[in-house]
């Protein structure tokens, strides 16, 4: 009569009490006796994906296998069914049943990376793994799309490294501290540029340097006709009182000193005219289609101001034509070059600062960037200075100066 056997319950089963079954995925194994089974665990316990991992490695003469209850190689029937083993005792004829864990065991071999690594690859970025999509299932249009952006990558790849490599052999060349100091030179001079008036410093003659033509069209200087014959005809009366009132001490200086010969007398009065047109608008904030009006300002004259020295800002619903401080800077140089022109290429800079009112160190800045020489009145003693108005003068002499640029800048005071 055959035995009997009956089934027990292991009861409660920690995680390590489970059984393991495995798998081996290219074939079966014929002494299984001889291989050397060894199970590894997260040290990660505190981790709730963590701390159920498990590696199974079986070892032979010949191979070895690797299995994971995880990852792309696992078996992904352990998470969507419970297995269970008996294990008969053949002396007490009882089964104990005890939870089951399966493994797919994979021969690994040295030297090849597994495709569960591949897939645990943290330097891949989120476009790789899109872009790998795409190749595996993405459509003909999106692969044709991926290919052409690879190819722009590539080309943007070899442009950089060229521009890179000519880039260390100019700096090899020339040498850090010189590029540096041409770029410094060159910022300098394109912060300079929005505010000069147009410059050929290669000019053979002084007046060529900032031609006339350029501050005064030939069109703009015959329109100023009319409103030159008025200035040309002041009193000494009404002299004083611009003198008195202030804010033209340049215009003042060259209207009591008229040239005598009919040509250059024109010129002055003309050129003097604008400058007194220049400098009332630097004490404006904005500027209207009424400026000039009651001085008899030509309309080109007027449009030739809104044009050269205001900027466009919208407040209050519409559009307004204001004299920011840049456009003040460009004044200044532009009201310069005029006076260069009267004086026999020199001016006044200490009579000019004062009608622009600006500070005597920002009216040195703009005539040292249009390259001009400093002409400073000589020390007197403390007796004479009292009796005497001391006034720095620019001079346009060839070649132009050129001035090293201050780079080091005045250190604020912490706050405490």
């Amino acid at each position: 009569m055959a035995a009997s056997c009956s089934f027990v319950c292991c009861g409660e089963e920690r995680d390590t009490d489970k059984a393991v079954i495995v798998r081996f995925s290219n074939g079966s194994v014929k002494n299984p006796d001889r291989l050397d089974f060894s199970l590894y665990k997260n040290t990660d316990e505190t981790n709730p994906r963590k701390k159920s991992r498990r590696i199974l490695v079986a070892e032979s003469d010949r191979l070895s296998y690797v299995g994971h209850n995880f990852g792309a190689g696992s078996l992904k029937c352990n998470s969507l069914c419970k297995y269970y083993v008996g294990v008969l005792n053949k002396q007490t004829m009882q089964m104990e049943v005890h939870n089951a864990q399966l493994f797919n065991m994979q021969p690994a071999i040295p030297g090849e990376t597994t495709d569960i690594a591949k897939s645990q690859d943290t330097t891949q970025t989120y476009r790789d793994k899109v872009d790998s999509l795409i190749e595996a299932f993405g459509t003909n249009k999106q692969k044709r799309a991926l290919s052409s952006r690879k190819l722009n990558q590539v080309g943007s790849d070899t442009l950089q490294h060229a521009v890179d490599k000519a880039a260390n052999t100019v700096i090899n060349k020339k040498g850090l501290e010189a590029l540096q100091q041409e770029v410094a030179d060159a910022e300098s001079q394109g912060e300079l540029a929005l505010h000069l008036p147009p410059c050929n410093a290669n000019a053979d003659k002084q007046e060529n340097v900032y031609p006339f033509d350029n501050l005064l069209s030939p069109v703009e200087f015959e329109a100023l006709e009319e409103a030159g014959s008025k200035m040309a005809a002041v009193t000494p009366e009404e002299l004083q009182k611009m003198r008195d009132d202030g804010g033209c001490l340049s215009v003042v200086r060259h209207l009591e000193n008229l040239p005598t010969a009919d040509e250059a007398r024109v010129k002055t009065a003309r050129c003097a005219f604008y400058l007194s047109l220049l400098l009332k608008l630097v004490r404006q904030r904005s500027m209207t289609r009424k400026f000039g009006q009651e001085e008899g300002c030509p309309r080109i004259i007027q449009n030739k101001l809104f044009k050269t020295f205001t900027v466009e800002t919208f407040n209050s619903g519409r559009l307004q034509n204001t004299v920011s401080a840049s456009m003040r800077a460009k004044i200044a140089a532009y009201c310069l070059a005029l006076l260069l022109h009267l004086g026999h290429m020199t001016a006044d800079l200490t009579l000019l600062h004062r009608d622009l009112r600006i500070t005597e160190a920002r009216m040195i800045e703009v005539a040292k960037s249009m390259g001009l020489t400093l002409i400073r009145p000589a020390r007197a003693k403390a007796d004479e200075a009292g009796l005497q108005d001391n006034h720095t003068q620019a001079s346009l002499l060839l070649p132009l100066v050129k001035y090293e640029q201050l780079t080091e800048r005045r250190k604020r005071k912490k706050m405490h």
